[in-house]
């Protein structure tokens, strides 16, 4: 598309925070923050609500959390008066899929799991998306080789709608150089060897040297390791430099 590659030529050397006042006041109330309350969203919340105190950013709370996410969730809406839109899977077809699959079902196949991220957190975000027209998102390139090939201004085929990734270009010391300084809250389990925090079942903490994405779904192989949540024209990977992931 013609307007993202101006958007992204005329802001491919610009900071995070130049990226989320450009959105917010381009699409003003039709965009939305999706915050899993870890640190590169925590950053992103930070900048934001500095910029609208009023803007929407919503939480997908998928019933298996861990208590620290809650605990962060709970500090930062009282150190900021952050509203939270949170958006819970549908209890019908949560009890469904245990009563059929078991609870624990992720750990039996990746088609389970994914599955179970379809159920707890995909089609919530639809939700979440509805009256929207853009969103903006904490994905970095360097998280994992699903997303080395990640732009700042993505087109979300599967939503109709702009995808906006601030933080595409930093790197995980500069994510926390800026929760340092702003003494933004984090998620305790950062501290436990957890950089990526999503449900308990399905997350760890890491060893030195590890991806760190490699607590996330640890028993599946690099290519599989999305919930869904990050679809790109229809596919779950992007395309590697000089390869095309199966």
């Amino acid at each position: 598309m013609n307007q993202l590659n101006t958007y992204n030529e005329n802001y491919k050397n610009k900071t995070p925070l130049d990226i989320v006042k450009f959105s917010l006041n381009e699409w003003g109330k039709d965009i939305c923050i999706a915050s899993s309350l870890g640190v590169e969203d925590q950053a992103l919340t930070h900048m934001a609500v500095m910029l609208d105190p009023n803007v929407r950013i919503f939480v997908l709370d998928t019933g298996r959390l861990h208590p620290e996410t809650y605990d962060v969730l709970s500090e930062t809406q009282k150190k900021w008066n952050v509203q939270y839109d949170i958006y819970f899977p549908n209890n019908q077809d949560v009890e469904d899929m245990i009563q059929k699959k078991g609870i624990n079902l992720f750990y039996d196949s990746v088609e389970n799991r994914k599955k179970c991220c379809h159920v707890r957190k995909v089609a919530p975000l639809k939700r979440a998306l509805k009256d929207a027209k853009a969103w903006i998102t904490g994905l970095r390139r360097d998280q994992s080789i699903t997303r080395n090939q990640l732009e700042i201004f993505e087109w979300d085929d599967t939503h109709q709608m702009i995808k906006i990734n601030p933080l595409a270009n930093w790197t995980d010391s500069q994510v926390w150089e800026y929760i340092n300084q702003h003494d933004v809250p984090r998620n305790a389990l950062h501290e436990k060897g957890y950089p990526s925090i999503g449900c308990a079942p399905c997350t760890r903490a890491i060893e030195p040297g590890e991806n760190i994405r490699a607590g996330r779904w640890w028993w599946e192989t690099p290519e599989q390791k999305e919930c869904g949540l990050h679809i790109v024209d229809g596919k779950l990977v992007r395309k590697e430099k000089g390869r095309e992931n199966k």
